[in-house]
């Protein structure tokens, strides 16, 4: 119903996602990064769950360097794309234990090899969306993991979404059944 509304928006934030310049989006990420290591629930956390950012996306690869360096544990979505679900899988080396995945995301090379992360276990959960609007809803790529994966989480689970100013709107098409805010959207 609302489908064609939310496929305008992505379109739109997705071009100025990819359009952005690289030094412009590493200078915004600094940014958001600063204010995600502030929160006392980062500073808190011993796991967290990441996500690999791509095309244009907030980036976290060296905000999961740092949290590592910090004694952080850190996980990456694995994908299980015919069961159209995530699982979280422990990253030891950013450098050596990613590959690319479905739909051009990395993610870990396998999820046999590699520590599964329950969801219990994590203590916060970094979020990417295409877009957020001021009740933390989120519009994702379409595809349904992260809402199906935010659903199970415990409610005592802190999740956070990381946004460019330009993916901030104030209202989203009216939320879906399975749609899941996040617990707060940090933006540069």
């Amino acid at each position: 119903m609302h489908t064609q509304k939310k496929q305008e928006l992505r379109q739109g934030v997705l071009a100025l996602l990819r359009k952005q310049k690289e030094e412009e989006r590493l200078a915004k990420s600094l940014v958001i990064w600063d204010k995600l290591f502030k929160k006392p629930e980062f500073q808190e956390a011993l796991t967290i769950l990441f996500y690999a950012a791509f095309d244009g996306e907030v980036d976290t690869f060296e905000m999961m360097k740092r949290a590592q360096q910090l004694g952080k544990t850190i996980g990456l979505p694995y994908i299980v794309r015919n069961e159209k679900r995530m699982i979280p899988i422990v990253i030891e080396s950013l450098e050596e234990d990613l590959e690319i995945g479905p739909y051009g995301v990395q993610q870990p090379l396998d999820a046999s090899s590699h520590r599964r992360l329950s969801r219990d276990e994590l203590d916060l959960v970094v979020v990417p969306g295409i877009a957020f609007d001021s009740n933390n809803y989120r519009l994702g790529r379409g595809q349904g993991y992260y809402d199906r994966f935010l659903k199970g989480l415990s409610p005592r689970t802190p999740t956070i979404g990381l946004a460019f100013d330009f993916q901030l709107v104030d209202r989203l098409p009216p939320p879906e059944e399975h749609d899941v805010p996040v617990s707060y959207v940090l933006s540069n």
